[in-house]
Parts: C-alpha cells; structure tokens; sequence
C-alpha cells in the first residue's frame, strides 16, 4: 500500500509523527509531500527532527500569500506530483489551505483520499479554516475521526457511511512527548529566567485576532495586563501583522516575547506555565490533554470536550481575557469522561483502516 501524506503546517507535521511511524510499522511506502505553508525552520524543518519524521520527498517551497494564490500555487504543483506517484491513499490533515489542495487535487485525478481529523466544526464560515474542513470533508472518500461528536457533525451532513472513528492522533504524539519532558526544565524558564509556576504562555496568530489593528492591539493589551510574566511565542504572522500595524511588541506590560518553540519545548513550556492563552486550535487541546488552564481568545472552538469539561474558556480580548486566564484551577473531570481524545493508539487505527480499505475506495 502506498500512501502519500500531504502536510505543510506546524500543527499537521505534528499529526503526521505518529502516521508516519504506524505506517512505516505496518509496510506500507510512505511518501510525505511538504507543500511549504510554512517556510520559518522553526514551524517546519526541526518539527520533522524533533518528531523523527522522514524527510519529505517532495517540498514544494510554496510559501506564503492570499488563501487563494497559495492554495492555488499547492493545486499546481500537487497535480504532478500525485499523478506520477498513483498512490493507493492520499492523506490530507486537518484545516490548512494544504488540506485542501491535497483533497482537491486528489478527487479531479480520481485518487482515494482521506482527511484525518474530519468533522471538527466551529460552524463560523468567516474562519478560513471552517471552510477548508468543510469542503474537504465533502470530497474525500474516507473521514476519519477522532472523536463520536466530529463523528455526529459528518453523520448531520450526510457524511455517516465514510466516516470511521479513530481517536485523535495528536493524543499519540502529545502522550509520548509528555513523557519524554516529564522533569525537564523549560525552555522558557532558562532563556527568560522565569520560575515554574510563574508565566503564563501564549500564542496568537489568526487572521480574526491579526489583521484588524485595532483587535490585535487589544488582544496584546489584555495579555500585558495579567498579573504574571506572559511568554509570548511570536509567530510569523503575528511578527509580520505588528509590523504592518506599527504595533510594538517589545516593553509592553507582562509580554516577554519569545521565539517560536520546537515541539518538545513547546511541551515542557506549557507544561511549566500556570496557563495558556491561544487562538490556536491544536495548543487548545494539547493544554486539555497536559491538564493546564487553557484561556482562548475566539468565539467558538471545534473542541468542545475543553470547554464542556471545564479546562477551556471561550474569551474576546479585554476584561474578559484577564478574568479567565487568572481564574482557579480547573477541577479534574470523571474518569469516564477523561479521556475524549482516544488513548493514545489513534495512528494505528488509521494504519490499519487505510490498508482494510485500499483498493475498494477508487473512483
């Protein structure tokens, strides 16, 4: 079985970790397209070395742009690719416009492709990301979930016979990585020289929290405002919207910034802090998983597990934010509902789903 990966983002090389390493377990040739989403070293190159991912061997250098002249750089370049490998499986992940232009340029070539992490909804259409899950969830042949409410979302859109329930593979890479930190200091803590216990760690890079001057002042404000250090993770994006902006980032109450993590740093920082603040949708979840209080600056979140549980807090930039990064520690759910995000073995559902159904997918 031959399964070509197409990933481009932080957040997908992440999942991509255990993929990699179930497949490669199982037999199967793994080929990984990078289409270059993201270009800086730090949200691509070292993810593949920390994680012990194989080397791409495709990486298209898209790099960045408009939603539609980068999707559309990816379309150009994936057709080539996918015709000349002919895969049994084609695998896209999560809500990136690389996502959706490994699904697109799978089904116009008739290719079988499946989307690993389907049915998550925040069911806001002005998130460029709601849109991506929602048309790729729409073309592929196989979804593959990772929890029974993403399961019940593709059910409500006549999705139910090509959905399977596998677990949340971020839950297999996040479990290992814990582990592997488990006493290590942050990175935070030596570089910045802050206790653990005694920051808090963000992370802000969307569109709706970025490109609007005035609401991205005010997301920066309300983190100066809290009552301890906050360790800003400064993201290209968010470097490149403050210099547009003529935002300053630096001398700016509580705000140290920080350079973007390797994975395993990214861990042991959250894992150090007293809790995160993110408009990120994987952090929200990881922060879920590690048991810190996680405080997320949009409207809605595709993780619902997070908030219905207690351990997350839906916030708009202000009074609010404060207020809810600063509030008790959450108190620990029922074991029987502990444990939304699978038991860390999603990859090998996934490993062992694609090869039951290869061959019997073609179009």
């Amino acid at each position: 079985m031959r399964v070509v990966s197409v990933v481009g983002a932080r957040p997908q090389f992440v999942k991509l970790a255990p993929v990699d390493a179930a497949l490669r377990e199982a037999g199967a040739e793994h080929v990984i397209v990078h289409t270059g989403q993201h270009y800086d070293p730090m949200l691509s190159e070292v993810f593949f070395a920390d994680l012990g991912i194989a080397a791409p061997e495709v990486h298209m250098g898209v790099g960045s742009g408009s939603h539609g002249a980068q999707t559309g750089a990816m379309l150009a370049a994936m057709d080539e690719v996918l015709a000349e490998r002919r895969p049994d499986w084609v695998l896209v992940y999560g809500d990136t416009n690389s996502t959706l232009a490994g699904a697109v340029s799978a089904v116009k070539l008739h290719l079988p492709v499946a989307h690993l992490e389907a049915g998550l909804r925040s069911f806001n259409r002005a998130m460029p990301e709601e849109i991506n899950r929602v048309l790729t969830d729409h073309a592929c042949d196989l979804l593959l979930a990772p929890t029974e409410v993403a399961a019940g979302h593709l059910a409500a859109e006549g999705l139910a016979s090509r959905t399977v329930v596998v677990g949340d593979v971020m839950t297999d890479v996040l479990l290992s990585v814990r582990d592997a930190v488990a006493g290590s200091p942050s990175p935070v803590t030596v570089d910045l020289g802050l206790g653990a216990g005694g920051y808090y760690l963000a992370t802000i890079h969307r569109a709706e929290n970025t490109d609007d001057a005035a609401r991205l002042a005010q997301v920066l404000d309300s983190l100066a405002g809290l009552d301890h250090p906050v360790v800003l993770l400064a993201h290209p994006r968010l470097v490149a919207r403050c210099r547009e902006h003529r935002i300053a980032l630096e001398d700016r109450g509580a705000l140290r910034i920080h350079p973007p993590l390797p994975y395993p740093g990214l861990i042991a920082a959250a894992l150090g802090s007293r809790g995160v603040v993110t408009d990120s949708g994987g952090l929200q979840k990881e922060a879920f998983l590690l048991r810190v209080p996680c405080t997320t600056v949009r409207p809605q979140t595709e993780w619902v597990e997070t908030v219905d549980l207690g351990w997350n807090v839906l916030v708009e930039p202000g009074p609010g934010l404060v207020a809810a990064a600063s509030r008790p520690r959450p108190v620990e759910p029922p074991e029987a509902l502990a444990h939304p995000y699978g038991d860390g073995h999603a990859a090998q559902r996934v490993a062992l789903v694609l090869a039951e159904r290869a061959g019997h997918e073609g179009r």
